[in-house]
């Protein structure tokens, strides 16, 4: 064939996405991960998985359905849940809650640790660990207690973000937001120190804990949380979803647990009694009583 045979450009021609396809990627995507997908956002799905179909030398998003709606294809669901969503985060983004975090609620869980008591944080949706990472950096500065009962468990959806944050291995691109102090105190250099990257040192890796954890499914920990972070996460799930997440986290937060959430995120109205605002999209756990089950009170 030449360049001007038709075959030749219907083979190179990029696949088109058509209502059918989309419908049946937003059906999958909200039914496995909760996301919520307007029709607007046809050209974003489109170009995200683009890569997938061509990666997996597919030609057209019907037979993309086809595997990912199928047995055969629950690895690469969770590759297109992925590519739908934003991986994007940094250390101390949002400094704000860190402010909040250290200033109000870290006195009290410095105190609870000095006695012997279990100190619990939760990073939903905590991307390349920046976030869990950037957590225990400010309760070590803050003056929590080293070898104390203290665990970050950092959980996200994608199992290679997971991984990622396990090898905690930063490009010095991403290490841009963490302070030189902190920087020094807290990460080791790499033996190719050529892009400025470095690993996250033992202090910080022995209180975080990654597993890979899907915010609409079962939730396997056992024991409430005294904050948690899930920040830039629920603008993904539609109203429903949501409205169910609030009392979920609210009842395993403990008593006065902290809620944090992205910038653009807010509480719903239903979930109002189980949260008071703090400040800028920071919540406290209140009293009031949450129907259902709450979290067994072990040891995670």
């Amino acid at each position: 064939m030449n360049d001007l045979d038709p075959r030749s450009r219907d083979i190179m021609a990029p696949a088109e996405l058509n209502a059918s396809a989309l419908a049946r990627i937003t059906e999958l995507a909200h039914r496995e991960a909760g996301l919520h997908i307007a029709p607007a956002k046809a050209a974003m799905v489109r170009t995200r998985l683009l890569r997938r179909l061509r990666r997996l030398g597919l030609r057209d998003f019907d037979s993309y359905c086809d595997l990912v709606d199928s047995h055969a294809g629950q690895d690469e669901r969770a590759k297109m849940i992925s590519a739908l969503t934003t991986n994007v985060s940094s250390f101390f983004r949002e400094n704000h809650h860190f402010e909040i975090f250290r200033n109000q609620a870290l006195p009290a869980l410095i105190d609870q640790a000095r006695h012997g008591k279990r100190v619990r944080i939760w990073s939903a949706g905590c991307s390349n660990g920046q976030e869990p990472y950037s957590i225990a950096m400010t309760m070590l500065e803050a003056g929590m207690p080293q070898g104390a009962d203290v665990r970050i468990l950092g959980t996200d959806i994608d199992p290679e973000v997971i991984e990622f944050a396990k090898a905690a291995d930063y490009p010095g691109a991403m290490l841009a937001n963490v302070p030189p102090n902190l920087r020094e105190a807290y990460f080791d250099a790499n033996d190719d120190e050529a892009d400025g990257s470095r690993r996250v040192g033992s202090a910080l890796r022995e209180i975080t804990r990654f597993r890979v954890l899907n915010l609409i499914q079962d939730w396997p920990m056992r024991g409430q949380f005294d904050a948690i972070f899930c920040r830039n996460v629920v603008i993904y799930f539609d109203q429903a979803t949501q409205d169910g997440l609030w009392p979920r986290f609210a009842r395993s937060l403990n008593t006065h647990g902290w809620l944090f959430l992205g910038h653009s995120e807010r509480v719903g109205e239903k979930a109002n009694s189980y949260f008071r605002s703090v400040g800028i999209t920071a919540y406290t756990r209140t009293a009031t009583e949450v129907p259902g089950t709450s979290p067994a009170l072990e040891t995670q």
